[in-house]
């Protein structure tokens, strides 16, 4: 099995690099690649993305929403209770330097972050508002809210069952608390599903969480330079991600901290200065996204378009329950495995009800969907709502900021290049980790993966693949699949940390750390 997946990443590789350096024959790259792939995957993408009978729901989508309702029930509304509390462990209040792990709660959090906070938050929301409409941000800031506790859930897991090494490095994750956990709970087929969840992570990070990221990085550059070679893009991204992620998770944790803080920042704070500007419409915003979440406002599918646009944009861009934020939460300094689960139900609010209710906001207030002045409904052009210029994705989000900042499509561009960059450093330790859990620990092996996700970046940027990223994005979510099903096993001893911990905290034992 593992010489046969290792020869797939070689072929893939080997294809693709012929692929770019043989422009002029016959046969493109994307052929190439589109032959190899198409067949073989489109099944497993169909499945994975495929509509609940009868609707348009996705099925992925659904199995997300219901584990974070569940999670958030069993325990006690945890991410509203305790959102103070992850604050202060947020800020180092009980951080003790000489516990094991690697990085500090902030830094855990940065680099979980900089693998979620990306063009989902820029382009995704632009699609699902002008497909669902301004309703669909309430149903997205719903699931983000649901999806915290999905976040603790798995964050707890990942530091519960880590491997902590004599170097003072750490390995986590759901392939380690799947196998682990099963066997403390007596329950057979842990360490099969543990496999299944790494080949799924490997693939994902090497596709959606490295390809597309490069891809979309240089469509950005090219966008404003001018039309020039991919494999070039791809070149210096690669360089400058091997410089970043030799150092190992530290490393990692060192950029992560820096980037995702200025990004989120320069991003939000263009996003509120547009709401200043127009404050007086803010209310009749927040009015539209209400009565557009119950009653569709006119777009295609009413009310049903704009839950099932605003469940999907959450779940895709949050990845709450997916499992690949416990791998980058698991390598946090902390003997408490629940702290780190309370400071990851921030991701969520973070990414999801802040960044991406902000972007969703400023398309709304500067005017950018259509409405028809008669009916006061959003005028549709086809199953999308008409917008200013025709825009859409990415596009839109752009013309939204730049109809009240003239210069901000600069700075988008500048941004989608840094969320494209912190998102391939934080997938690749994703893959790395379930790397290293199918192959073993050590500096070979490491280094192996860590070329390996180099070479794809250049590939990414060199190439429109259309089945490997169809399939990569189709990994990610299998990730939910085999990491939620077994959530449902294991949150009873994610409840038993609860409860201790909360014990302890109350009765004053859990005592503020004083370094």
């Amino acid at each position: 099995m593992r010489n046969l997946f290792i020869a797939l990443l070689v072929q893939i590789a080997a294809i693709a690099v012929a692929g770019t350096s043989f422009a002029q024959e016959a046969m493109t790259l994307d052929q190439q690649v589109n032959q190899a792939f198409a067949a073989a995957t489109g099944p497993f993408v169909s499945f994975i993305f495929a509509p609940i009978p009868g609707t348009s729901f996705p099925w992925i989508v659904m199995w997300l929403v219901i584990a974070a309702s569940i999670f958030t029930l069993y325990f006690g509304f945890v991410q509203f209770r305790f959102f103070g509390h992850a604050i202060s462990l947020v800020k180092g209040d009980y951080s003790d330097p000489e516990d094991a792990g690697e990085v500090s709660h902030f830094q855990a959090l940065a680099t979980a972050l900089s693998g979620t906070v990306g063009l989902g938050n820029i382009a995704g929301v632009a699609v699902a508002v002008g497909i669902g409409g301004p309703g669909a941000t309430f149903w997205m800031i719903l699931a983000g809210l649901l999806g915290m506790a999905s976040k603790f859930t798995e964050c707890t897991l990942g530091v519960k069952f880590r491997n902590e090494y004599d170097d003072g490095t750490v390995s986590g994750g759901p392939m380690y608390y799947i196998s682990k956990g099963f066997k403390q709970l007596g329950i057979p087929g842990g360490k099969p599903l543990a496999i299944l969840f790494s080949i799924f992570c490997i693939f994902g990070a090497l596709g959606g969480g490295n390809m597309f990221q490069a891809n979309q990085a240089h469509a950005q550059i090219a966008g404003i330079v001018g039309d020039y070679p991919g494999w070039i893009t791809g070149i210096a991204f690669s360089v400058i991600v091997f410089a970043v992620i030799i150092g190992g998770m530290k490393s990692i944790a060192r950029v992560t901290e820096k980037v995702v803080p200025f990004m989120g920042i320069l991003y939000v704070a263009a996003a509120i200065i547009i709401l200043l500007v127009n404050y007086d419409k803010i209310g009749w915003a927040f009015g539209q996204i209400f009565e557009g979440a119950f009653t569709g406002l006119g777009v295609a599918g009413g009310l049903v378009g704009a839950l099932i646009q605003g469940f999907k944009r959450a779940a895709f861009s949050n990845e709450a329950g997916v499992g690949s934020a416990a791998i980058a939460h698991s390598a946090v300094r902390t003997k408490e495995p629940i702290t780190e689960g309370v400071v990851s139900l921030l991701e969520p609010f973070i990414d999801t009800v802040v960044i991406c209710t902000m972007t969703a906001l400023v398309i709304i207030i500067t005017g950018q969907l259509i409405v028809d002045p008669a009916t006061g409904k959003y005028v549709l052009d086809g199953s999308m709502i008409a917008t200013v210029g025709g825009t859409s994705g990415v596009a839109l989000t752009s013309a939204a900021f730049g109809s009240a900042i003239s210069w901000f499509p600069y700075v988008l561009a500048i941004a989608v290049v840094l969320f494209a960059f912190s998102t391939m450093i934080s997938w690749s330790y994703y893959g790395l980790k379930a790397w290293t859990y199918l192959f073993g620990e050590g500096k070979t092996t490491e280094l192996i993966f860590k070329l390996i996700f180099c070479v794809f970046v250049i590939i990414g940027a060199a190439a429109s693949l259309g089945p490997v990223i169809d399939f990569s994005d189709a990994a990610i979510f299998a990730m939910a699949v085999v990491n939620i099903f077994a959530l449902y096993f294991l949150m009873r001893l994610v409840k038993q940390e609860f409860h201790s911990y909360r014990e302890r905290l109350a009765s004053g034992e859990i005592k503020k750390f004083k370094g």
